[in-house]
């Protein structure tokens, strides 16, 4: 079965119809969606901003992480799952545009962007905590963070205007 075909089946359950169909579903979930959203990038430019070394400069990296982490978690939780219902209201609609296939794509490369940082440098933070300055790798990788989710955001909104009309 190709995506294609997946998609179309997806498109005609129950729930995407209810989805779709619903007066308040679609609005909820994007709300949802916009707000997670928020909280997430607003605690992804904290962390990365920290990084960089322009704001809590005398604060340990370790412990910012740990402070931001629960809601960098929590704002991608719901920011994902909230993503995936509004594709499943429908999904034919949002897999044909490009936009979105851009979108997904830039989502995997920021996920390979934390996976890298925290196996790699963010695995050896201790040595690089508060005494010595933030390594270039670490900085490289709040620069691309932020450039990637800017990216992201920007497509995701692009998609709302080359879906056709509900």
């Amino acid at each position: 079965m190709s995506l294609t075909s997946l998609f179309y089946w997806l498109h005609d359950t129950s729930f995407s119809i209810w989805l779709r169909d619903s007066t308040w579903t679609e609005p909820i979930v994007e709300t949802v969606h916009v707000l997670s959203l928020t909280l997430f990038f607003g605690f992804a430019v904290l962390l990365d901003s920290r990084l960089l070394g322009l704001t809590m400069k005398r604060r340990r990296m370790s412990e910012v992480l740990g402070q931001l982490n629960p809601w960098l978690i929590a704002g991608f939780v719901v920011m994902t799952v909230s993503g995936i219902l509004l594709f499943m209201g429908d999904p034919v609609s949002f897999y044909e545009t490009t936009f979105f296939k851009v979108k997904i794509i830039l989502i995997v490369v920021a996920g390979l962007n934390v996976l890298v940082f925290n196996s790699t440098i963010g695995s050896r933070m201790e040595t690089w905590d508060l005494d010595s300055p933030t390594p270039t790798r670490a900085k490289a990788a709040a620069v691309l963070s932020l450039l990637l989710w800017v990216a992201i955001i920007a497509a995701g909104r692009a998609i709302a205007y080359v879906l056709p009309p509900p």
